[in-house]
């Protein structure tokens, strides 16, 4: 039993050795294979052109507006505009930093602010159920799954992009 506590001792201090790797690395792996497409279709809807806005990116972004508005985007603020374009530039822009490992604290941090605001977009202005922690129902899609890509991203933020990243060729990977 002696022989078998310390093989547990031994391996978990080795993984616990290596969390400044596989933590970052499995985070970045894991937001390219879950996420990156996600936001990168998403991002495809929001554009007519380069500095063109589709419908699509106004109504998803201010969707009560919109509706207010008769789906006519001339009706809305310059700065709506603004937003709705810095909206999808960082939806294309942010996961390509994070999945590159360039920037990736300040790049996770931009995300995690985005799926805030996306969020709170989601509840408040398209109706959506917020869901619930602790009720027992992990499928929510606002609570429970956003909860997970914000841990992911805190872990980048903490820890930055690990060894294989466009920040530790560059030097920029200290804590």
């Amino acid at each position: 039993m002696t022989a078998l506590i310390q093989l547990h001792d031994r391996f978990f201090a080795w993984v616990q050795g290596k969390t400044h790797i596989i933590l970052p690395t499995l985070a970045r792996l894991i937001f390219a294979g879950v996420l990156f497409r996600y936001f990168w279709n998403s991002a495809l809807t929001k554009l007519n052109g380069l500095f063109s806005p589709s419908l699509n990116a106004y109504a998803q972004i201010f969707p009560k507006a919109m509706e207010a508005s008769g789906y006519d985007p001339s009706a809305l603020s310059g700065l709506q505009t603004l937003i709705v374009l810095l909206g999808t530039y960082a939806e294309f822009v942010l996961p390509v930093l994070i999945v590159l490992g360039l920037f990736t604290r300040l790049a996770a941090a931009g995300m995690i602010v985005f799926v805030i605001v996306q969020s709170l977009t989601d509840v408040i202005g398209h109706g959506a159920g917020a869901g619930a922690w602790f009720d027992g129902d992990a499928v929510s899609l606002i609570l429970d799954q956003r909860a997970f890509w914000v841990f992911a991203l805190i872990v980048l933020v903490i820890r930055g992009a690990g060894p294989f990243s466009l920040d530790a060729v560059l030097g920029r990977n200290k804590a």
